[in-house]
């Protein structure tokens, strides 16, 4: 496992973790758009408050049958089992084509299993759907590095960033990318 895969793993792991970690206590209190504000805000302390609302808003399908398919899916993913976690993804896919989180869970077991074509597929649907979706935007810009596509990844990380300032990990890239490229340093 090269370094940007050991890389994603843990993106998509911990993203994975987090939310369902977070998703039993969203109450659903501040509309998506001023958490998406919060969030963006570079200088704002509690970020990691608004980040935690936004993936417990996006782990709620409106149906507890998705959301059972969902976390039924997450464990999988978890626990290795990525056959599982496809199959479930895809019978939530199959059932909630509006629920974006499915398909970017799904994008992240398709990563891991190495199908880079519907794990691409899979994050344009859930930026279809929800354009602010940063994990997957973080993600696409992975997978386009993998592919020794730099400058479209450094274009799908600096779209995440502009979304979560906050992402270690994906300013990181963006550092490396531009060393590599030349390209326009934060």
């Amino acid at each position: 496992m090269n370094g940007l895969t050991t890389h994603l793993r843990a993106l998509v792991l911990g993203s994975a973790a987090a939310l369902w970690a977070v998703a039993p206590a969203f109450g659903g209190t501040a509309t998506l758009e001023a958490l998406f504000a919060e969030l963006a805000d570079p200088d704002n302390p509690d970020w990691s408050r608004a980040e935690s609302d936004i993936l417990r808003a996006w782990s709620k399908s409106g149906s507890p049958s998705m959301d059972l398919l969902l976390k039924r899916g997450q464990e999988a993913l978890e626990a290795g089992d990525l056959p599982a976690a496809v199959e479930h993804l895809t019978a939530l896919t199959d059932h909630a084509p509006e629920f974006a989180e499915g398909f970017a869970t799904r994008a992240s077991a398709y990563f891991l299993e190495g199908q880079l074509g519907p794990a691409v597929a899979d994050l344009a649907h859930t930026l279809q759907i929800e354009p602010r979706h940063f994990a997957a935007l973080a993600g696409l810009g992975v997978i386009l590095e993998q592919l020794g596509r730099d400058e479209a990844a450094l274009g799908a990380y600096r779209a995440s960033l502009a979304l979560h300032p906050h992402q270690d990990e994906v300013i990181q890239a963006i550092e490396r990318l531009e060393k590599k490229t030349g390209g326009t340093a934060l």
